[in-house]
């Protein structure tokens, strides 16, 4: 039991510390008040997919954590928790759709796709919250803060899914092995 604990943490580390690596080359856009276009939340649907539900939380909330070291920017402490630990964390529900190796390419890469689009979703959602909450005075005159974080966050959300998922994709369809551990559904689900 330690030592699986002991193998998840250190990947969560690695993978994590990679996360942020992946962070410092991104497009940073138009978006004057945070969100930028990376790679950044790979590393976390891999150890979502290879470490289950628990690998991707681990690795979304120690990604989140880092965030808040190198992309700081916040208006409310609400705010902080919103856009860093439980929107990087929540990309970790990919760990839902965690596959064993032997089933088939095309159920492997559904399942992938769905779980990234979950994380990100999900990511967006709290973005979305916390901006039209505390970030609803960026909105322009006379537009719905609602509507103006939806559009904001889901103009660097979406292609944010659709490079992951890409970028995902092709890795594990050249290597399938990265994304599995050698565990049963079972294993990969606690």
């Amino acid at each position: 039991m330690e030592r699986k604990t002991l193998g998840l943490l250190t990947e969560a580390a690695i993978m994590s510390a990679l996360a942020v690596i992946l962070g410092f080359v991104k497009f940073n856009g138009f978006w004057p008040n945070g969100g930028s276009v990376s790679l950044e939340m790979v590393p976390i649907f891999f150890m979502a997919f290879r470490r289950g539900l628990a690998g991707g939380l681990i690795t979304g909330l120690a990604v989140g954590l880092l965030q808040l070291m190198f992309n700081f920017s916040a208006v409310h402490p609400l705010s902080i928790v919103l856009d860093y630990p439980i929107a990087f964390m929540a990309a970790g529900l990919a760990g839902m759709f965690a596959l064993p190796a032997k089933e088939k390419a095309s159920k492997r890469s559904l399942y992938l796709v769905t779980g990234i689009f979950l994380g990100c979703t999900v990511r967006f959602a709290s973005h979305v919250l916390s901006g039209a909450v505390f970030f609803a005075s960026y909105a322009p005159e006379g537009m719905n803060p609602w509507l103006y974080s939806v559009l904001y966050n889901g103009s660097y959300m979406l292609p944010i899914f659709l490079i992951t998922s890409a970028a995902a994709l092709f890795i594990t369809s050249s290597s399938p092995r990265l994304i599995h551990t050698g565990r049963s559904k079972a294993e990969h689900a606690a």
